[in-house]
């Protein structure tokens, strides 16, 4: 297996990814800031690279609509969106998870009206952890072209859609190093896909979409809800093939000395390349100090959560989005996670960055600190204006 470096962004990652995969159906409709990702594969295409049948829809609502046609029919299929625009597909997403359609969808998360923001947070991509979608957050370009590959085996394994969350700008935009993998190697690990039924085989007709009355509807979605209880199996299965294909195991979460701290900070996404150079600061001072990045958010996996917070008396859980009238989603994970454990850990709810604001290393080193010391924490809002 040969690896080659690019200079690309993560939306960039994402459109080379998929042009290796090469779908036979990529229905488009642009908006900030997952726009990087279709004009590069739009690229593609126009230079002859890859064959996909591109369809420009009218709207994003259109665009998951066209693939769902396009994977009830057998097709590789995928899609990109961000922000209102993965509200405008509200609609579909739970048409796609219903119909067991295994479609890719990167999502680059940006916050959601009003006021208007086209900045990130991830209150996107939240609003839908319950449409039967798997999610994975990604923390940098070579995170997302990894999850992009590893996310397509995995939702053909499993028959079940997923959305490759990346940071808006954050992750989309800037520009990385990244080992890409050769177009070889890629091909023999996502290998052919032979659906179970399309709509095309006229050998054996099969109905989608049709009406479910009382007597029937609860047991179709039971079946629904029973596939995510494969999901862990074959994500550990789909790991082992990648790392024999290209030498990398992809986890549910990255443990960086989470599982040998006293103090355990979570975060998601890119806010954990800054986050571990404070761990790293701290525990050069002696302190207890680790951190958990989950990967794998749909389905939450609470007993492998569990294993890296069992040393764990302090857990102070950071998220770019909010609960509104409860808690927000990660924090109350967490808490389920730990619900039974005879020596709860302290736990503690913080919210940064909305509309895409700054957190700098030093609000996380001064959250982290207090923690330690048992100060009160001011505000539940990292960098809130008072």
């Amino acid at each position: 297996m040969k690896t080659t470096k690019l200079g690309l962004s993560g939306g960039e990652a994402i459109a080379y990814a998929l042009k290796q995969i090469n779908p036979e159906v990529f229905a488009m409709y642009p908006i900030t800031p997952q726009t990087p990702i279709i004009e590069s594969y739009a690229r593609y295409s126009a230079n002859g690279l890859v064959d996909t049948e591109i369809i420009r829809t009218e709207s994003e609502h259109s665009a998951l609509s066209a693939v769902i046609g396009a994977s009830a029919a057998g097709t590789r299929a995928v899609t990109a969106t961000a922000s209102q625009g993965l509200l405008y597909m509200y609609e579909a997403l739970s048409v796609a998870s219903g119909l067991r359609l295994p479609i890719v969808m990167p999502v680059a998360n940006r916050a959601i009206s009003a006021p208007i923001n086209i900045h990130c947070d991830h209150s996107d991509s939240m609003s839908a952890l319950d449409q039967g979608w798997m999610q994975v957050y990604c923390e940098n370009a070579q995170e997302a072209y990894d999850m992009t590959l590893f996310g397509l085996r995995l939702a053909e394994s499993v028959y079940l859609p997923i959305m490759v969350c990346i940071d808006g700008f954050f992750t989309s935009h800037n520009m990385e190093v990244l080992n890409v993998y050769d177009d070889l190697s890629v091909k023999k690990f996502i290998g052919e896909f032979k659906p179970k039924y399309n709509l095309l085989d006229t050998e054996h007709p099969v109905t989608v979409g049709a009406l479910a009355l009382p007597d029937n509807y609860m047991e179709i979605r039971k079946e629904m809800f029973d596939a995510f209880l494969d999901v862990k199996d074959n994500y550990k299965k789909t790991s082992d093939e990648f790392k024999v294909s290209f030498g990398k195991e992809i986890n549910f979460y990255e443990d960086y000395f989470a599982s040998s701290s006293e103090v355990v900070l979570v975060v998601l996404s890119s806010t954990g390349e800054a986050s571990k150079d404070i761990i790293d600061k701290l525990r050069l001072h002696g302190m207890s100090v680790g951190l958990l990045r989950p990967i794998l958010f749909r389905p939450f996996l609470y007993d492998e959560y569990l294993k890296p917070l069992k040393k764990a008396k302090k857990i102070i859980v950071l998220e770019r989005t909010e609960g509104p009238g409860s808690y927000p989603p990660l924090y109350k994970d967490i808490c389920l996670t730990i619900m039974n454990e005879k020596n709860k850990p302290e736990i503690h709810s913080l919210v940064f960055g909305l509309g895409g604001r700054d957190i700098y290393q030093k609000d996380i080193e001064d959250v982290l600190l207090s923690v330690i010391s048992g100060k009160k924490l001011k505000s539940r809002y990292i960098g809130i204006k008072e």
